[in-house]
């Protein structure tokens, strides 16, 4: 009987629950430090970064294709042995839990900055667990169901960002390629980070239903986010003049800020009240596999009782520590080192043994 036969994914929620995980923070940071890097010329950058990330996830896909029931924390005991493989289910959910700490932290410091000022940042937190817990207790079809709701609640922010065109100057992104390639590949390291959120297809590819479109599936994920990114950052670029744009810790925002209408004045206050639903389809993810390695490495089928430990665990660090904005910056770089290594690396280590392994198994039955 297949393990995962009751909670399977459609094509498109599993084309979205990548997609979501991948349109994070980087949405609001991006344009910064794009700009910091290649000027006018970062969008450049994007498509590095955009190709990079299809060509580790088309990896992962094949590599998952070896073993279409599993997900990776069944696969490491395979490859690895009992306790070597433990061990790297042990780094996959320190990996996934310092992430999700990373997104709740980051879109609480926002909040606070942006809407709550006075609240503390364990109360906003609070706030989050119990939909959150509604949510993931569902497992991954849940996930994909919610990340497919949020998808279609967020159309109308593409139509209404068209509106800031009236005051946008295209000749600032002109001329292309000023500085030579050199800050172009600078500033592709950040883009390649900006696309993580791919590695689901470790976890997600024994819950698609129909497998064979998986390859196709994560591509046009990536691509999606890339017409996300591309659009933010075109806009932002000719919106704000090159060194202006680097003087906002979240541009993106503070374009938002400059849209009114005649009957609402405060357009990005619905629009960071809407983002956090965007944020929460990249943090839900990391929340549910890291309870899920976890509950796996101790045998247990279910998932919720330490799905209830880590949401408690949360507010109560943070009632005791409360970032500063110096302690987010390094958090999101501590996670984008390792997602260097859990969503680029591993792939390209692992791919090579896999598949000698499979073929040796298909020698010896032969």
């Amino acid at each position: 009987m297949k393990k995962y036969t009751y909670n399977q994914l459609s094509v498109l929620q599993y084309i979205l629950l990548i997609h979501g995980a991948q349109v994070g923070i980087g949405v609001l940071t991006i344009p910064r430090e794009l700009a910091e890097k290649a000027s006018t010329d970062g969008w450049i950058s994007l498509l590095i970064g955009w190709l990079a990330a299809t060509l580790v996830s088309l990896v992962i896909t094949n590599m998952m294709k070896q073993y279409p029931e599993k997900t990776i924390i069944d696969i490491f005991p395979l490859i690895l042995g009992k306790w070597l493989g433990r061990i790297a289910i042990v780094f996959m959910f320190i990996y996934c839990g310092v992430a999700a700490f990373v997104l709740l932290i980051n879109a609480t410091g926002i909040i606070n900055v942006w809407l709550l000022s006075q609240t503390p940042a364990y109360v906003v937190v609070f706030l989050f667990t119990l939909p959150t817990y509604f949510v993931l207790q569902g497992g991954v079809r849940a996930i994909g169901r919610y990340a497919e709701l949020v998808f279609y609640l967020t159309l109308w922010i593409p139509f209404v960002l068209t509106t800031a065109y009236r005051e946008v100057h295209w000749l600032n992104l002109l001329p292309l390629i000023k500085d030579g390639w050199h800050p172009i590949w600078e500033a592709s390291k950040s883009t390649v980070l900006s696309f993580l959120g791919f590695e689901f297809g470790y976890f997600a590819y024994p819950f698609l239903q129909k497998k064979q479109y998986a390859p196709l599936g994560i591509v046009i994920a990536n691509t999606l986010t890339l017409f996300v990114y591309l659009s933010v950052v075109v806009v932002c670029f000719a919106y704000f003049s090159p060194d202006e744009i680097t003087q906002y810790t979240w541009p993106t925002l503070n374009l938002w800020k400059a849209i009114e209408f005649r009957f609402l004045e405060r357009v990005d206050i619905l629009f960071l009240s809407t983002y956090m639903f965007i944020l929460s389809t990249t943090a839900l993810p990391y929340i549910y596999f890291c309870v899920f390695s976890s509950s796996q490495l101790f045998g247990m089928k279910d998932h919720r009782k330490h799905l209830r430990l880590f949401l408690l665990l949360v507010p109560v660090a943070l009632l005791f520590y409360t970032p500063s904005f110096i302690d987010l910056k390094k958090s999101i770089q501590i996670w984008s080192f390792a997602g260097l290594g859990f969503a680029y690396a591993l792939p390209l280590l692992a791919w090579g043994p896999i598949r000698l392994s499979k073929r040796a198994e298909r020698g010896e039955k032969a």
